[in-house]
């Protein structure tokens, strides 16, 4: 693995969209859930016959992040510099950078739209934080366009699945309920930890669960838990298993 400051033109994560990427919030120096971050590379790796040195990556992490301050890390690993087409170069070589950026907590709760943009279900890639985030994209530039902050999307069966850059939870009779990975769900590093916590149903379901919840909520690693107040044309109350787990889950 070679760490890299330039990309070059012959990158197939540049050109193809192969590799992978951690989002990995520090605070004050700590880098927070860093183990459970580079076991999801190293996993995401193995999918994708990628190698992955996980001793480099962690050191890298530790040389880029500030000792204060409240920084988000960017970890991504391309496929290296390969030929034109498809095939992998015989001396695969994976390229490896890091970067940080100030952030901010997130206080507001989010307002959402259900996307049209559909994740797809049946791909390896939904179920790995690759750099073909493009669907992401879409939906999230498809919220913004609406005056939203996120965006729910479905998958090709019409079941629910995620917010562009986060997974979803929601509240129903006094339950809690996520959908399940075979729903093409990203495998999320606070879902993990709200799952280990919490009793939780995993399911497969439609948007009408939605707008049968009494609260919905999205979770990642630089958010934590983040309430959302509308989705669509309805409205959400603060309601107090979501302020408790906000509170037991903090970003």
């Amino acid at each position: 693995m070679i760490a890299h400051d330039a990309i070059p033109f012959d990158d197939r994560g540049l050109l193809l969209g192969e590799g992978l990427f951690e989002t990995l919030l520090a605070l004050d120096g700590e880098i927070r859930h860093l183990d459970e971050h580079l076991d999801r590379m190293a996993g995401g790796c193995a999918v994708l016959g990628l190698p992955f040195d996980r001793a480099e990556a962690e050191g890298l992490c530790r040389r880029m992040v500030p000792a204060t301050g409240r920084v988000a890390l960017r970890l991504t690993l391309t496929g290296g510099s390969g030929g034109r087409g498809l095939d992998r170069p015989a001396d695969l070589t994976p390229r490896l950078f890091a970067r940080v950026a100030a952030v901010a907590p997130v206080t507001t709760p989010a307002r959402a739209i259900v996307s049209s943009v559909r994740r797809n279900e049946g791909s390896p890639a939904s179920r790995l934080k690759t750099l073909s985030y493009v669907d992401s994209v879409l939906a999230r530039t498809e919220a913004v366009a609406a005056g939203a902050d996120e965006a729910v999307m479905l998958n090709n069966r019409g079941h629910v699945v995620c917010g562009a850059a986060a997974n979803l939870f929601w509240v129903a009779g006094g339950r809690l309920f996520t959908p399940a990975l075979d729903c093409g769900v990203l495998p999320g590093i606070t879902r993990a930890r709200l799952l280990a916590a919490q009793a939780v149903e995993e399911v497969a379901v439609g948007p009408e669960a939605l707008e049968r919840a009494e609260a919905v909520f999205l979770t990642n690693s630089l958010i934590g838990v983040r309430p959302v107040s509308r989705l669509g044309d309805r409205a959400f109350e603060a309601h107090p298993l979501v302020e408790r787990l906000r509170s037991a889950l903090p970003a």
